[in-house]
């Protein structure tokens, strides 16, 4: 398949320029979980405060679910939008542990993967995104979560269509992208979509994948090299 031999390319591409990407240490899937719903809208820096401030004042799960709702959007406010996260990460609690007994999610290893998908869609707030994110970060499955610089990468290169949606893109990447790579192209076209790809003024100049880019080909070049 075209995409597939073009997405090889890509990624090696990507690994010459940014290397293998460094694996992070596997928390456990609740914390994965709520990390995720912290960075939601922010950046790492952002979300990380926010995830070590609620892990620094609060000694377990049960503290969390049981605390104020207005105490713990104080203590989570450096990663934004606290009002919506607060209340919406006591809710995912009180569901866990009214479901399972307990907050431990670890039976969640023992899953298929589609099944762990739409166990975690199951809560109000945790979108296919989210999901995947508890999947390949903490469980190690091979599924690519897609976030904005993933999916404008993805569109620009010709990846996926332009009215793709993100589930709509993150199913297409799952099926394109090798079990083997999918976790360093993941990350490295984060990275790519920080430093060069921006949202605005892309830096398509200096971008190492305009061969490989439809939208530099209908966009950029045409304007460069007018017939």
């Amino acid at each position: 398949m075209k995409l597939k031999s073009k997405i090889e390319r890509i990624d090696r591409r990507l690994l010459e320029a940014y290397g293998e990407a460094k694996r992070r240490l596997k928390r456990d899937p609740l914390d994965e979980l709520i990390l995720t719903i912290l960075s939601q809208n922010t950046t790492d820096t952002n979300s990380h405060r926010a995830y070590q401030n609620l892990k620094s004042r609060f000694k377990n799960w049960e503290q969390v679910r049981r605390a104020p709702t207005a105490l713990l959007e104080e203590t989570i406010k450096v990663g934004g939008l606290g009002g919506i996260k607060a209340p919406r990460i006591k809710r995912i609690l009180e569901e866990i542990k009214n479901g399972n007994g307990s907050y431990d999610l670890s039976f969640l290893r023992k899953w298929r993967t589609d099944k762990v998908l739409s166990y975690l869609t199951s809560f109000q707030g945790v979108g296919d995104k989210t999901a995947a994110c508890v999947l390949l970060f903490s469980l190690g499955r091979p599924v690519m979560p897609v976030d904005t610089h993933i999916l404008r990468v993805s569109k620009r290169l010709g990846l996926v269509q332009e009215d793709d949606t993100p589930s709509s893109t993150q199913e297409k990447l799952n099926r394109l992208v090798p079990e083997t790579t999918i976790y360093r192209f993941h990350l490295n076209l984060i990275r790519h979509g920080r430093l060069i790809c921006k949202a605005q003024n892309p830096r398509c100049e200096v971008c190492f994948l305009r061969r490989n880019c439809r939208w530099y080909k209908e966009n950029v070049r045409v304007r460069v090299n007018p017939q």
